[in-house]
């Protein structure tokens, strides 16, 4: 079955279409999720915005790749080592959307508290400018997750199916 790596800037639904295609009986999981990630605080952090960084536990990542339950596997995670993994996925799914968007769900959000500070704010539209352009070299598809869930997550079944 194919393994799909779903990626992007936080606010663009993500966690999101992850349970709603749990829902739907795939597997999934959402390395935001503890265990799957560690914080790397940098030695000479530049300002307050860039202090550290997430990181794949590599070794937890390789081990689920390297396990098979017959179902499609989708995977959701935003840090800079999952690059490492790429060749591993039958796809890299990047979800993007405008940044009055992605601001706007953050700001509304109840599941995550990630973006409700100024801070947090401007770590997103620091990724937005910086990192998205990085992933979206990277993926082999990528999808506008300004639109309804459904049509999303109808998508990313999609590629599932056919994921080259």
């Amino acid at each position: 079955m194919s393994k799909i790596l779903v990626t992007g800037m936080s606010g663009t639904g993500k966690s999101s279409a992850l349970f709603e295609l749990g829902r739907r009986g795939y597997r999934v999981v959402d390395t935001d999720d503890p265990g799957w990630r560690e914080y790397r605080e940098h030695a000479e952090p530049i300002d307050e915005v860039h202090r550290g960084e997430w990181l794949w536990v590599e070794e937890r990542i390789a081990g689920l790749l390297d396990s098979d339950d017959c179902r499609s596997l989708f995977v959701q995670g935003c840090v800079r080592n999952q690059s490492r993994f790429y060749g591993r996925f039958d796809a890299v799914v990047l979800l993007s959307a405008p940044a009055d968007v992605i601001l706007d769900r953050v700001a509304r959000r109840t599941t995550n508290d990630y973006g409700k500070s100024s801070l947090e704010r401007a770590m997103i539209l620091d990724d937005l400018a910086n990192v998205e352009p990085l992933l979206r070299a990277g993926c082999t598809h990528e999808l506008d997750a300004s639109r309804p869930l459904d049509e999303v997550v109808a998508d990313l079944v999609a590629i599932a199916s056919h994921p080259t």
